[in-house]
């Protein structure tokens, strides 16, 4: 669906839960001058269509103990890259310091943004998890100092 085709009152919608995925259905209506069971509809009629798909809560990573946080570039090896990049996507999501995972086109084939409590952990993410990957070329590690979500992207297949 294209932009153009979408309802503006379903843009607002998802402008508004994007911006708080906690707001009521009655406070949803309210602000969109609408009955609740019109809001009610459409929201039930945005996530059926596949607009929005799912609700997400964001986490102080530091308020638990996971106050470093970096982006690791990955490059893949040539060679069966389908079934490399099916295999590190699968693997490397499920980790538990693996916060998102972006598969790119461009000079690295994966960015995958992790959360942990100090560098050693960065080191050992990177060297055990990642770089000791027959699959893997090349690491870059970038530290984050500051992170700002402006809204929260779909899961990719």
């Amino acid at each position: 669906m294209a932009d153009e085709e979408l309802h503006p009152l379903d843009a607002r919608i998802i402008e508004l839960l994007s911006a708080d995925a906690r707001m009521t259905n009655a406070a949803l209506a309210e602000t969109l001058g609408v009955a609740a069971s019109t809001a009610h509809a459409r929201v039930r009629a945005l996530i059926d269509r596949g607009l929005i798909t799912g609700f997400h809560a964001a986490v102080d990573q530091s308020r638990l103990g996971r106050g470093l946080q970096a982006i690791v570039g990955v490059t893949l090896r040539p060679g069966q890259r389908q079934e490399s990049i099916r295999a590190f996507a699968h693997d490397v999501r499920r980790h538990p310091d693996v916060i998102q995972l972006f598969f790119l086109g461009g000079a690295d084939d994966f960015l995958v943004h992790i959360a942990v409590d100090d560098s050693s952990a960065v080191r050992r993410f990177v060297v055990d998890h990642l770089s000791a990957r027959h699959s893997v070329a090349s690491t870059r590690t970038s530290i984050i100092f500051e992170y700002h979500r402006n809204a929260v992207a779909a899961d990719f297949d």
